[in-house]
C-alpha cells in the first residue's frame, strides 16, 4: 500500500492526534482557534505575541458590513435557505482583487522587496522611506498600482491601521513588512503626487508577512476571518432579512434596453 504521509491530524479507533498533540487531553479547552489555525500553517506554535497580532488580524477582516461578499452570502441564503453553507461559499467565492485579496496581495508584493533585503535591525525611518519612494517609483514606472493603498469610505484614514501598528509594536513583532509599508504611506505621495491612505486589508498583508506565515496563504487567512463575518451576516438574515428586498428591488427596477443602443 502507497504512505500517505502528514504533519497534520490522524486518528485511530481510541485516539485523535492533531500536531503531534493529543486532541482532547493536549489541546482542546487550551489552545484557542486562532492559535490553532497559526499552528497548522506556520507548523510551530505562536507566541503570545503572535497569536495577539494574528488574532486582531483576524477581528479586522472579518466583516465590513453590507459588501459584495455578505450580498452574496445574504441573497444565496434567500434562494437557498435549506443550504448555509452554499450561502457561505457564495460569500467566500466573491474574494478577490477587490474584496479580501488585498491582503494578500500587499503581503506578497512587500515580500518580494524585503525577502532581498540583508539584516533590517538598525534602519531608521530615512532608511526605510528611501526604500518606499523607490518602490512606488518602480511601481508608477511599471504602470502598476501600489496594493494597500486607498480606501473607498476611509478617506482621511483607516482606524484599522494604526490599531494593528500599535499591537505589533506592543508585542514585539512589528517587522521590515509592516515598516516598509509605513514609509509607502509617508512617501508616496511625493510620486503619485497625490496622498492615498494605507488600508487595513494591506495593514494585515504586512502583519501576516512579519509573522512568517507563507504569503502565498495569506488570502486563506482572509477567508477565515471572513468565513466567521458571513455566518453572523447569515444569522442576521434569518433574523431580520434584507435579502427578499434587495432581489425585489433589482427585479422590479430592471429595464430593457435594445443591443444596438446599449
Amino acid at each position: 500500500m502507497p504512505d500517505y504521509t502528514t504533519s497534520l491530524g490522524t486518528s485511530d479507533a481510541d485516539t485523535i492526534s492533531l500536531l503531534g498533540q493529543d486532541l482532547a487531553g493536549d489541546l482542546m479547552g487550551k489552545v484557542g482557534f486562532g492559535e490553532l489555525a497559526f499552528w497548522m500553517v506556520a507548523r510551530r506554535r505562536p507566541t503570545p505575541g503572535e497569536v495577539r497580532l494574528f488574532e486582531a488580524v483576524l477581528v479586522s477582516l472579518a466583516d465590513h458590513g453590507f459588501t459584495p461578499t455578505a450580498i452574496a452570502a445574504r441573497l444565496t441564503y434567500y434562494s437557498a435557505p435549506d443550504s448555509l453553507q452554499g450561502a457561505i461559499a457564495a460569500g467566500l467565492l466573491g474574494g478577490g482583487s477587490r474584496f479580501l485579496g488585498v491582503t494578500e496581495d500587499t503581503g506578497v508584493f512587500l515580500h518580494a522587496i524585503v525577502g532581498e533585503l540583508d539584516d533590517t535591525e538598525t534602519w531608521d525611518d530615512r532608511r526605510w522611506d528611501e526604500l518606499a519612494l523607490q518602490t512606488v517609483r518602480d511601481r508608477k514606472a511599471a504602470g502598476a498600482f501600489v496594493p494597500g493603498l486607498g480606501h473607498p469610505v476611509h478617506k482621511s484614514g483607516d482606524p484599522r491601521v494604526p490599531a494593528l501598528i500599535a499591537i505589533a509594536s506592543d508585542e514585539g513583532v512589528r517587522g521590515p513588512h509592516m515598516k516598509l509599508f509605513e514609509a509607502i504611506g509617508r512617501v508616496h505621495d511625493q510620486v503619485l503626487g497625490r496622498s492615498l491612505p494605507l488600508n487595513g486589508a494591506g495593514i494585515a498583508g504586512a502583519a501576516l508577512a512579519d509573522l512568517k506565515l507563507p504569503v502565498s496563504m495569506l488570502r486563506g487567512f482572509s477567508l477565515l476571518a471572513r468565513t466567521a463575518g458571513l455566518i453572523g451576516q447569515i444569522a442576521e438574515e434569518q433574523r431580520s432579512p434584507i435579502g427578499p428586498a434587495v432581489y425585489e428591488s433589482v427585479d422590479r427596477n430592471a429595464r430593457y434596453v435594445d443591443p444596438a443602443h446599449s
